[in-house]
């Protein structure tokens, strides 16, 4: 199914296969990757899933470069990279815990990018310092995690958060200033902290949670044609009734 949603619409598809903040957070992305000379410039990703922001971000001109530890995962994410004929896309099989143990990838990148990633590792701050050596001087950092003051979208997001790397969140997530922190222990300067996925993007989002324990494409079929909701109406229901967007950003740049 997967696959085949992206043979017959391409690129877009590969933003539609999860819950809605998928999408919320490649348009935060796209905002600060603008277009370059194909492979003029290198990215990498740390933590790239199934491969769709790696594939956009190549899809903009960037030399890009994939890093997750599952195989499967990588699989799809070469398939799909196939599928849209994006040539400057590569993937890895690489724990990001051990990223330091990378001495190849070391002042290569001008943008590394971080996406909901950072709240499964247990010493974040390590996985910040191997991120900034991975940038070259002027580099910068793109990273999404929960907003530590979001409103659960279902009862998971409550925790329990385990001191464990099991695959789940072992933190419930971060604040502007525990970022701050973590940047500057780092070497890198906060440009910007903001926030993305409002109100629709987690209600859509936990619809589509409770109805996939159903069955995975009922859940899909159920709340693609609500979409478009977030998109049209998120960003004043925030600005009106201040709901706490469920991520938070950061840019940050290597000095």
């Amino acid at each position: 199914m997967k696959s085949f949603l992206v043979r017959v619409f391409g690129f877009p598809a590969t933003l539609v296969h999860g819950d809605t903040l998928v999408l919320d957070r490649w348009l935060w992305l796209r905002q600060h990757l603008p277009r370059v000379a194909p492979g003029t410039k290198n990215l990498l990703d740390v933590g790239c899933g199934t491969g769709a922001f790696t594939i956009g971000a190549a899809r903009r001109g960037y030399r890009s470069l994939g890093l997750s530890w599952d195989q499967r995962n990588q699989n799809v994410a070469r398939h799909r990279a196939a599928i849209c004929k994006t040539t400057l896309a590569d993937f890895e099989v690489q724990d990001v815990r051990y990223l330091d143990q990378r001495p190849d990838l070391r002042e290569k990148f001008e943008i590394v990018v971080c996406c909901e990633n950072i709240e499964h590792i247990l010493n974040d701050q390590k996985l910040m310092m191997d991120m900034g050596r991975c940038l070259k001087s002027g580099g910068t950092l793109l990273l999404t995690a929960p907003n530590f003051n979001y409103r659960p979208m279902t009862r998971h997001d409550d925790g329990p958060f385990l001191q464990v790397e099991t695959g789940g969140h072992v933190r419930r997530g971060y604040t502007a200033e525990g970022l701050e922190r973590l940047c500057a222990a780092a070497g890198l300067n906060v440009l910007h902290v903001g926030y993305c996925s409002g109100f629709f993007s987690q209600k859509i989002t936990a619809l589509m949670r409770t109805a996939s324990s159903i069955h995975p494409l009922f859940g899909w079929a159920l709340v693609f044609p609500l979409r478009v909701l977030p998109l049209l109406f998120d960003p004043w229901i925030f600005k009106v009734f201040d709901w706490p967007e469920y991520s938070i950003t950061l840019i940050a740049a290597k000095d």
